[in-house]
């Protein structure tokens, strides 16, 4: 009975992780929040100087520790399930460093996504560069863009 219960623990922690995972804040030109939705925007014309590939993290740099304390908790109690008294606390301990280890692996991986930085030349001269995620759109130097801006927050489309 006592591993029925470790096991039911283990697909709960398993359950509340993949859950939090979809949380998802986009930094696309082509995703609105509801909020940014029927909001006037300010439009202003550019043309590209360049354009770098870069990677974007979704939790600002800063692991939440979600993938940690999960994969430390599910390895603890898969590591505890093998061996008996002492042997089993051994491999409660041995699993539970792996799994944090593991988990906070994960949690990076996944946090990040590819971005691409656009710097651009307003038309009144000045030089901006806006940062966003890499979508199907494609920005080449030379081509005119649209910067839209509202709230702090701007995108580049065509």
């Amino acid at each position: 009975m006592r591993t029925t219960s470790r096991l039911v623990t283990a697909v709960m922690i398993a359950s509340s992780l993949a859950a939090t995972g979809c949380a998802y804040h986009s930094s696309s030109a082509d995703v609105y929040t509801a909020s940014q939705a029927q909001r006037e925007e300010t439009v202003r014309m550019a043309t590209v100087e360049s354009v770098r590939a870069v990677r974007i993290s979704a939790n600002n740099g800063q692991p939440s520790g979600i993938g940690a304390i999960g994969g430390g908790a599910l390895g603890a109690v898969a590591g505890s399930a093998i061996g008996g008294g002492r042997g089993s606390i051994v491999t409660g301990i041995i699993g539970g460093i792996a799994g944090a280890v593991a988990g906070n692996t994960v949690e990076n991986a996944t946090a990040m996504r590819d971005g691409v930085e656009i710097t651009v030349r307003l038309d009144n001269g000045d030089l901006r560069a806006i940062t966003q995620s890499a979508t199907g759109e494609v920005f080449r130097p030379g081509e005119r863009v649209r910067l839209l801006s509202s709230g702090g927050v701007t995108r580049v489309t065509h």
